[in-house]
């Protein structure tokens, strides 16, 4: 049995056929059906992968493995999809190992279904895409964003802003192994190998497996960052050609230093490359004779000129806190995805695709900590804790106190699809997804030096111990996310075909657990973590300590349950022939409350926010010229802004209410000679607050007023060529300005970048597969802001830019044997 090229197709191939609008989640019946009806038109081979054809009625764009390897060798598949319409990715290096932000029409990641082969990505707690920890773009197929809607099936309970689908590829029908190092600016080291063992057996069985290494310094300020991914998947076709189980497995271990976000000021004073302080000078250990203070200002900022703040001068030991070891992020990620297909009778198929994920992760970070602090002392009559070892218990102490979160995921997602006749078929659903979320804070010891002593700080190195034996930690939670998703589909062709009606609707029933261990503060999220014994409750149930002002609610569990009935709504339109499709769709979207909202106004009705979003749309496709043009709008209820405190390590939220959202995209792509390619993109945003913001007593004149982060007007462009066996490619991206406050009284300028890629193929000596490619990212050498760490207003805190990378060059062999 010869391995097929999709390995993956289920449902009678009539029935497919004939039905090329049927859309799912990127499930296993998703695949199979966009692997037979897409690829049947798709061009994406002429226009280098960047455009392909779309069938569904919706928005939709699509890269391919074609333009993805054209890209820097380890890069982000997420900078990749930067050049689609609607799509906005602000990468915080040149490689994609530090993260970055992306936008689907002014939603942030928290708002966009990320799946993985179907699986779902996003964080449980607070619904994060963290892009560094991303499969490695050799083994990506095709990645497909759905802009604005969700298929009918999407397992999520917080894609109000679209979805983005990463499909890997299946295993090779030949055994073959290839090799790929890569080597560049900033001392970037890489290497990919993969082996795919061919076809074992009469049975069909194949399989892969990759391994990648990447480590490359900090493009500004001292500091690297490391990756080891490992991957392998195994396909074993079953009974006859259309049923088949596939296993496929994925590890992922970043160790990384964090950027430095600076604000503008910073950025006027010191300039671009200001960075994290490459040494921590902590004070002697004091003992009898004095008290040692790991966060004293030794020389203050009126003697050293040169520093805008004390704590920016490494001769402090305050200056500690912006040491760049302290400053970590390491994470370790693993899945495993089964798909499966199996056809049950005659037009009736059933796919089941069950899941496994692990995440270990933090941000890092520091505190000073008194030996006499409460959380020291707890319940016990001690006078405090000799942290140091020094024989008193007088001192200020510098820890490492990192917010480590620790899931464990388990999910399916099953389907059922009948094909009534050869125009008409239904589709029943189900999808669970159960996340054990861990959050914890363990404080631990630094390093006389003032590196962390274990990266995960108390929970997985030596923990800090109070008086009475508790942990020092900073916070304490267990919660549990689980989704319940039923969901129905009907998609039926009329009229010879011309016309497609796919309706549906899917109904999530989500609940979170939580189980607060802390103290909290009242009316914030700040942990208080003591075995103390508080004073009695006040008659708004708040309790105190002794010696303090400060109110905290007391240790809790509760549960809270959110669920809607969702509608989806596909009709498109072939009036004119097979070339021009008119399409319009409609979907309501839903994004149950994220984990710290909850542990933040646990005494409060938080409300979920939801959409209404709607499309009309064009699209004109045949094998020299694609374009599509879409018209949108969205209504947004009950909008939480959430940005990055870099001091924290936690994400902070506010409440914006009612967002009225509209907007175009556009794209097209032209070959009008062989090898030879053109890519137009183009988007325009708007956005309007509908009211004033409250926080505290102090309101906020947001109404009418644009969301943070997200530019008006994005274009994007690229022109491929090839001459014989040398290939060569521009690209370029305008992003216009973005607001870095809720009251628009500070903002992010407009900026332009440029990349080059050439490549030169080296089968004229006999290396069949083999080239050499180079890349420039930033080719001349831009300087603008990032990502954006937004404030409410420049009164209310100071925005804070990541600096987005210089110029940068890379060189990759890529070998196959």
């Amino acid at each position: 049995m010869r391995l097929r090229t999709a390995l993956v197709t289920s449902v009678s191939s009539i029935t497919l056929a004939m039905l090329p609008g049927m859309v799912f989640a990127q499930s296993t019946g998703t695949r199979q059906i966009e692997e037979i009806t897409v690829s049947a038109r798709r061009v994406a081979e002429n226009l280098g992968g960047l455009i392909a054809a779309e069938q569904v009625a919706k928005s939709r764009s699509s890269i391919t493995q074609d333009y993805i390897e054209t890209q820097a060798a380890g890069q982000s598949i997420a900078q990749s999809l930067n050049l689609l319409p609607g799509v906005n990715f602000t990468n915080n290096d040149p490689y994609g190992s530090s993260g970055g932000n992306i936008r689907l029409r002014s939603f942030d990641g928290n708002r966009i279904s990320l799946t993985f082969d179907g699986m779902p990505l996003n964080d449980t707690g607070n619904y994060a895409i963290f892009t560094n920890q991303l499969v490695d773009g050799e083994i990506i197929e095709k990645t497909s964003v759905n802009l604005g809607t969700t298929d009918v099936d999407s397992p999520t309970a917080a894609a109000t802003g679209g979805t983005i689908n990463v499909l890997t590829r299946s295993p090779r029908p030949d055994f073959g192994v290839v090799l790929v190092p890569s080597y560049g600016s900033y001392d970037y080291r890489r290497v990919y190998g993969s082996v795919d063992s061919g076809e074992l057996g009469s049975m069909g069985t194949a399989a892969f497996a990759t391994v990648s290494y990447q480590k490359y310094e900090k493009f500004k300020g001292p500091g690297e960052l490391e990756k080891k991914q490992f991957n392998a998947k195994i396909i074993q076709p079953i009974g006859n050609d259309d049923d088949f189980v596939s296993v496929a497995g994925h590890f992922n271990v970043n160790r990384n230093n964090f950027y430095r976000n600076l604000s503008k000021a910073d950025v006027a004073f010191y300039g671009y490359g200001f960075d994290n302080l490459s040494t921590c000078l902590l004070p002697s250990k004091a003992g009898g004779a004095g008290v040692q203070n790991d966060g004293a200002t030794v020389r203050a900022l009126a003697t050293t000129p040169q520093f805008r703040s004390a704590n920016d001068n490494p001769a402090n030991p305050a200056a500690c806190t912006n040491f760049y070891n302290l400053r970590v992020n390491p994470s370790n990620t693993g899945n495993i995805r089964v798909q499966s297909s199996f056809g049950l009778a005659e037009g009736l198929t059933l796919t089941v695709d069950p899941s496994y994920q692990y995440v270990l992760a933090n941000g890092g970070g520091t505190t000073v900590v008194a030996e006499t602090d409460g959380r020291l002392r707890g319940s016990s009559t001690a006078a405090g804790v000799d942290l140091n070892g020094d024989g008193d218990t007088v001192d200020s102490v510098r820890l490492y106190t990192p917010n480590t979160t620790n899931t464990n995921r388990y999910g399916a997602t099953a389907s059922l699809i009948y094909a009534i006749n050869d125009t008409q078929a239904v589709r029943a659903a189900y999808t669970i997804d159960y996340g054990r979320h861990r959050q914890t804070g363990q404080f631990a010891h630094v390093l006389a030096d003032g590196s962390p002593s274990n990266v995960f700080a108390g929970l997985k190195g030596t923990p800090i111990k109070s008086a009475n034996n508790a942990d020092l930690r900073g916070r304490d939670r267990f919660s549990i996310a689980a989704l319940n998703q039923i969901a129905f589909n009907y998609d039926g062709a009329f009229v010879d075909g011309i016309v497609r009606v796919n309706a549906g609707v899917r109904a999530p029933f989500f609940r979170r657990e939580l189980n607060n261990y802390c103290f909290t503060q009242n009316a914030t999220s700040t942990a208080y973590c003591t075995t103390q014994v508080p004073t009695a409750p006040a008659a708004d149930g708040t309790v105190g300590f002794t010696g303090s002002a400060l109110r905290y609610v007391a240790p809790f569990t509760g549960e809270r349950k959110y669920d809607k009935i969702l509608p989806n709504l596909g009709l498109s339109a072939r009036p004119f022939g097979d070339d021009h499709m008119f399409y319009f769709s409609f979907a309501q979207g839903l994004a149950a409350p994220r984990t710290d909202n909850l542990y933040s106004f646990q005494i409060l009705n938080v409300q979920p926010e939801t959409t209404n979003s709607f499309d009309v749309g064009y699209r004109f496709q045949t094998p020299k010229v694609m374009a599509s043009a879409a018209l949108w709008k969205t209504d947004f209820k009950n909008r939480i802004v959430s940005s990055f405190d870099p001091d924290l390590g936690i994400n902070v939220d506010r409440n914006l209410g009612s967002v009225a959202l509209y907007g175009l995209d556009v794209e097209a792509g032209v070959t009008p000679i062989e090898d030879l390619s053109f890519n137009l993109t183009a988007s325009y945003n708007h956005s309007k607050v509908a009211n004033d913001t409250r926080s505290g007593a102090i309101t906020y004149l947001t109404a009418g007023k644009k969301l943070v982060e997200t530019p008006d007007w994005t274009l994007g462009g690229r022109v491929s060529y090839k001459i014989g066996d040398l290939s060569l490619g521009a690209q370029a991206k305008y992003v216009g300005r973005r607001f870095s406050t809720d009251i628009n009284d500070d903002f992010a300028p407009s900026y332009t970048t440029l990349d080059f890629n050439a490549r030169y193929a080296l089968d004229g000596l006999g290396l069949q597969g083999t080239y050499v490619q180079f890349n420039v990212i930033n080719a001349f050498d831009k300087k603008y802001f990032g990502s954006i760490s937004s404030q409410i207003s420049t009164a209310a805190g100071t925005p804070l830019f990541a600096i987005a990378a210089r110029s940068t060059v890379q060189m990759t062999l890529h070998a196959e044997f």
